[in-house]
Formats: structure tokens, C-alpha cells, sequence
């Protein structure tokens, strides 16, 4: 019988409806794994079922029996494809599942630093609305969407739909070029011109060798108008340490992150010590966790390990 385990479950909402694939199986759910017990949980599954939980080639190597490795996610960076390749190993992900969740997720943060609504909530909850003595009061800045530019990196389904967002509130939407490189057409905009233009700059890149701390002090140097930075993509496309000098140097109006570099985020992670300022928000990478697109998310992944089972497999990376 087809052995598959789940590395970590605790990544999935208590909303989602747990279907499983429609062949005879023995299923096995762990809640969370750590790197070390990799080997030993999946020893004789036949399926590996991992969102973030990393699989690289030396457990690969002590794991004869796997054979299919499914990820619920879009992101692979936490997967050894070459290894896998190899081995013969079918990798399959998710895509498309976070069209309207991920898209959502960056405009709640981009209006809310926009509107300051973070800062005001502080502000009356301290008491500053009676100290003001009138019917409105103005610690922080507010500025509108409309008429402003939103440079997007990434021009993938997601970065498309924060495009088209951006549009219907009468924002001039660009696409950056990829860093460092020419030619790719008048849909795009060069990577530094969007930096230097940008009222707001959104990430939607992938995490790959290429794409690792594209946003360090050179970039952060180049952002004329003090734009908003905001990170629905991965952690590892900022430098954190850079982009806490930046927002303490003025070079940003502020940021919003639902990614870090490691997450959780270790102890002496520079973006801990600036929490509390009203400009920023860091919120658990949830952007792509809403109800509905984790019930897509979950389908569609049971949808590969059905079709991997007849030997039609879907969305491989091998």
C-alpha cells in the first residue's frame, strides 16, 4: 500500500477541508518536523507531503523508497530538484491558488501605511483624540493612491493582480525589468527607473540565486520618492539589515514585509527592533493564507498525488 506522509501539517488552516487522494493509502500527519527528523518520518513513505520543511539531497540519498515529493505550496527554494531529478524523484507543486489572496494582502498593507492607519489606531488608543480637543487630528502623514506609481517586481499571475488593483484605484502601474538585464520589451520598465519612480514598490519575484538580496543598499540608494516597500514574496530578495538603515535613514516612507528571511525570525533579526514604529508592519507570512485560496491550494495538491498515482503526473519540476 502507497505510504504517504505529511511533514507538516500545522502549515494548513483548521478551515480547510482534509481530503485525500482516492487510491488505497496509509496517510501519516506530523504536525511540525525539524530538519534532523526528516529521514527517519519519511523512511518507506512512497510520498512526501511538504510545504516549507526542508528536503535536500542528503536525505534524498537515505530514502530508497520515495518516489513523489508534493508540495502545497508555489515555492520550492526548500527542495533539492537536482537531487531529485537524479533519483527520478517527481516533485510537484502548487500554482495559481493565490490570485486574489496574495494580491489582497499586499493592498491591505499598502493602504494601510499609505493612510497611517496604523499610527492613528496607536494614537487614539493612547488617548490623543481627546488631548486634540477637535474632531480630527494629524500626526501622520495620509496620502491617496490615485495619481501615485507602483513599481512591481514580478510580473507573474500575482504580480498581475496587484497590478490590476493598482489600476482600479487610478494608480500608474509598472513592471520592473529583471535586475541587470536589457532588452525585454516595452512592457517593461528598467529595474532602476522603477526604483528611482516608484511611490510604492511591490515584490512578487521568486527566491533564486539570481533574485537573493536584489534589494540591498544600491537599491535602497536609487529610491527617489521615499516609496513604500512591500514583501508578499520571499524574505532572502532583501537585505533586512539594509532595509532597517533605509527606513531609519529616511530612504523609504516605510514597509511592509509578510516575509523574512528565516522564519520564524531568529532572535537578533534587525527588523525586531523596529516593530513598534507606525510606519511598519510585519505580518507571519499570511498573505497567501485565506480560507478559500488554502481549500484551492489543498485540492489542487491532492489533485497531483491522484494523478502521479495514475502515472499522469501534473505541475512537476523534475
Amino acid at each position: 500500500m502507497t505510504r504517504i506522509v505529511f511533514l507538516d501539517r500545522g502549515t494548513i488552516g483548521p478551515a480547510v477541508r482534509m481530503t485525500k487522494p482516492g487510491f488505497a493509502h496509509e496517510w501519516v500527519d506530523h504536525d511540525r518536523t525539524r530538519p534532523d527528523q526528516v529521514v527517519e518520518r519519511l523512511w518507506g513513505a512512497d510520498i512526501a507531503v511538504s510545504n516549507k520543511v526542508p528536503i535536500r539531497r542528503a536525505a534524498i540519498e537515505h530514502l530508497p523508497d520515495l518516489k513523489m515529493i508534493c508540495i502545497p505550496a508555489t515555492g520550492y527554494d526548500a527542495f533539492d530538484v537536482d537531487a531529485c531529478r537524479a533519483r527520478g524523484i517527481v516533485v510537484s507543486n502548487v500554482r495559481g491558488y493565490a490570485t486574489h489572496t496574495v494580491p489582497e494582502h499586499t493592498f491591505a498593507l499598502i493602504l494601510a501605511l499609505r493612510r497611517s492607519l496604523i499610527g492613528f489606531r496607536r494614537d487614539v488608543i493612547d488617548g490623543k483624540w481627546q488631548e486634540a480637543d477637535q474632531f480630527c487630528f494629524f500626526t501622520h502623514p495620509i496620502n491617496d493612491l490615485a495619481g501615485s506609481t507602483l513599481g512591481i517586481i514580478g510580473e507573474g499571475v500575482l504580480g498581475q493582480g496587484v497590478a490590476k488593483l493598482g489600476q482600479a484605484f487610478g494608480m500608474r502601474t509598472l513592471f520592473a525589468a529583471h535586475k541587470g538585464v536589457d532588452g525585454l520589451g516595452p512592457l517593461y520598465t528598467p529595474f532602476d527607473e522603477v526604483l528611482e519612480t516608484s511611490d510604492v514598490i511591490t515584490l512578487h519575484s521568486p527566491l533564486t540565486p539570481s533574485t537573493r538580496d536584489m534589494i540591498a543598499a544600491p537599491e535602497f540608494a536609487k529610491m527617489k520618492r521615499r516609496p513604500l516597500l512591500i514583501n508578499c514574496a520571499r524574505g532572502g530578495l532583501v537585505d533586512e539589515a539594509n532595509l532597517v538603515q533605509a527606513l531609519r535613514e529616511g530612504m523609504i516612507a516605510g514597509l511592509g514585509f509578510d516575509c523574512l528571511t528565516t522564519e520564524p525570525p531568529a532572535p537578533d533579526n534587525p527588523l525586531l527592533e523596529i516593530l513598534e514604529l507606525p510606519n511598519v508592519i510585519v505580518t507571519p507570512h499570511t498573505a497567501w493564507a485565506s480560507d478559500e485560496a488554502m481549500q484551492t491550494l489543498w485540492d489542487q495538491a491532492m489533485g497531483h498525488i491522484d494523478n502521479f498515482h495514475r502515472g499522469t503526473p501534473t505541475n512537476t519540476l523534475t
